[in-house]
């Protein structure tokens, strides 16, 4: 069966960014997230779009976007 939601330390894995970055992009709302108890998980389907949203921006060209919470992500 396949997973449907990802420790953070998975999600990091697939993202390739630390686990310290997936935290923070988990912390100011970037990164969707779902609580199990007190632990907090990452939904493959979620993950999945915010990555393809990202390469869309990527594709698109037009450079860094403004995302909330003020952080600002760039896709070269």
């Amino acid at each position: 069966m396949k997973k449907l939601l990802l420790r953070v330390e998975e999600a990091a894995e697939a993202i390739a960014c630390s686990r310290s970055k997936t935290y923070q992009l988990l912390a100011d709302g970037s990164l969707p997230s779902v609580r199990v108890g007190r632990s907090i998980r990452v939904p493959v389907a979620a993950l999945e779009s915010w990555i393809n949203e990202r390469a869309a921006v990527a594709q698109d060209g037009s450079g860094p976007e403004e995302e909330a919470g003020g952080s600002r992500l760039y896709s070269p």
